[in-house]
């Protein structure tokens, strides 16, 4: 069926579209609400600044389509196929995405708000800048994902794939990722105050910068990881593993630092709890693998503080 008689079909009030193929159409700017295209063909198909709201497209092809700017919101994208599609920009708030496939997908500045993506292929997707505010990611799977400058509070994160995903700057202050693993991991700049990081696997990520203010990290593995002028005030890091991390210029006034382990982790210039000057120094050992010095030799270098400084 050619673009203009399906536009015709649905001015004279159809909806049922069922398994319709479409490939390759130019559908851009069109609105088509509510409109129904459970198992349509669309691979290729322009829908750029499309209105489909409330639309089904439920395991739909849109492979490689051009949804850029589209209107998506409450729509059911159930198993639909979006490989490699360009939804930079979307609005899909509330959409359904159970099950969805995303794989190299452009969702740059998509608004995911609400949006609920459990079990959604999502590997190597462009989700940077996205607004994905109480969306559930429960078992999608967002290995090399770039979700840098992602909004992520209060998304849904049960047994979430984050295989080298680049969260560089994302917002994910008072998410829930006890138990994660997010070995390797870039979190440079990321914001996670408040958040609920108690057991992740953090060996070898990327923190520098990061802000933890008042964040759960109890028995975190931090081992080589770098958390260079990360901001830790009044964080928990009770059992915490800092083998070899660096934490050069960070900020830990006021965390708990109880049965730690620092073997080898620097310390230079990084502010910490005077509280705990003297169990540091009694467990300090091993030199560093950044400045190869001991670690006692860098807590020489560092500051005790009785309280949390101004920012």
């Amino acid at each position: 069926m050619n673009a203009s008689y399906f536009l015709e079909l649905y001015e004279l009030g159809y909806r049922d579209f069922t398994g319709i193929h479409l490939c390759g159409v130019d559908l851009s700017q069109k609105i088509l609400v509510g409109v129904d295209l459970h198992q349509a063909n669309l691979m290729g198909a322009r829908l750029c600044r499309t209105f489909l709201t409330k639309a089904n497209l439920r395991n739909a092809n849109l492979h490689r389509a051009d949804c850029s700017y589209s209107k998506l919101s409450e729509a059911d994208l159930n198993g639909i196929d979006l490989r490699k599609a360009n939804l930079r920009g979307a609005f899909m708030v509330k959409s359904q995405l159970v099950g969805a496939q995303l794989s190299g997908a452009n969702l740059c500045h998509a608004n995911l708000r609400g949006a609920n993506l459990q079990g959604a292929n999502l590997t190597g997707v462009n989700l940077q800048g996205a607004n994905l505010r109480g969306a559930n990611l429960s078992h999608a799977n967002l290995a090399w994902a770039n979700l840098s400058g992602a909004r992520m509070s209060g998304v849904a994160l049960d047994r979430t794939h984050f295989d080298e995903v680049d969260l560089q700057g994302a917002y994910l202050n008072g998410i829930n990722m006890q138990g994660m693993n997010l070995t390797g991991v870039n979190l440079q700049e990321a914001k996670l105050n408040g958040a609920n990081l108690s057991e992740v696997d953090f060996s070898a990520a990327n923190l520098s910068h990061a802000t933890l203010r008042e964040s759960n990290l109890q028995g975190a593995n931090l081992t080589s990881a770098n958390l260079t002028g990360a901001i830790l005030w009044h964080a928990n890091l009770q059992g915490v593993n800092l083998t070899r991390a660096d934490l050069t210029r960070a900020n830990l006034a006021g965390a708990t630092l109880e049965a730690i382990a620092i073997a080898g982790a620097e310390f230079t210039e990084a502010i910490l709890p005077s509280t705990a000057r003297n169990k540091l120094y009694e467990i300090a050992a091993g030199e560093t693998r950044w400045s190869q010095r001991p670690t006692r030799e860098t807590l020489d270098q560092s500051q005790f503080v009785d309280h949390v400084p101004s920012a």
